[in-house]
């Protein structure tokens, strides 16, 4: 009788762990619209998988995930091992994604359960900008808790100066320097990140353009969606 209750007990303890781990953990679906291939991206957890235009991959991210993010790399070439290499967002050479991607590749970013029990996430165009993109928690409750969408033709309407194969890249990349990479204190917009922010009024410009760009939903009761293509 003891053992069997002892075995019970044991049972229920992994049974209510179970429960909690899922209960405050998010959901992210990722979807190719698309009419090309999409070999999507995530870190710290996820890796990496391709994705043919219609398939979805989920993802289940754990209470306390921080810095992380999702992308899509484009125009990739792997072998049977996972080795290889995208036009954009490519990540170390390799399928599945351990380190964070190269730019240009629009980002959706994301931190589970941090201040005030709150879910922090955006979009951003800090990278630049490869593939249109939604990020949106699947039941809004409101206030910044709400779908944000970066959708506009900034491939075709790039400037010279950004523009590299499959994408618009960022100016610290292109330029360096303290003005657009925002290393040493504090820095506002340039010609550069106004472009972005005027095609995509909710997106990260530049690194320092938080008021608009970040959005907040309650923690363990909101699940998300990224759509590269919408």
């Amino acid at each position: 009788m003891y053992t069997n209750m002892g075995y019970l007990t044991s049972s229920f303890i992994f049974f209510f762990l179970a429960l909690v781990t899922h209960t405050y953990a998010a959901t992210i679906e990722v979807r190719n619209n698309c009419p090309y291939t999409v070999w999507a991206a995530s870190t710290p957890i996820g890796g990496g998988r391709r994705l043919e235009q219609g398939q979805t991959w989920v993802i289940n991210a754990p209470r306390g995930t921080k810095m992380a993010r999702i992308w899509g790399r484009t125009n990739c070439n792997f072998n049977g091992a996972g080795r290889g290499s995208c036009q954009t967002g490519d990540c170390g050479g390799v399928l599945h994604c351990t380190g964070w991607g190269k730019p240009p590749n629009t980002l959706a970013e994301y931190a589970l359960d941090q201040f005030s029990n709150l879910d922090f996430w955006d979009i951003s165009l800090v990278d630049g900008f490869n593939i249109p993109m939604t990020f949106a928690p699947t039941n809004p409750s409101g206030g910044k808790c709400h779908a944000i969408h970066c959708t506009a033709n900034i491939n075709g309407e790039c400037p010279s100066p950004l523009r590299v194969p499959g994408g618009c890249n960022n100016p610290c990349t292109t330029f360096g320097g303290q003005q657009y990479c925002c290393t040493q204190g504090p820095c506002g917009p340039t010609k550069f990140s106004r472009f972005f922010k005027q095609r995509c009024p909710n997106a990260y410009s530049y690194p320092q353009d938080d008021p608009t760009s970040l959005f907040t939903c309650p923690s363990g009761s909101t699940n998300y969606r990224v759509v590269f293509c919408p």
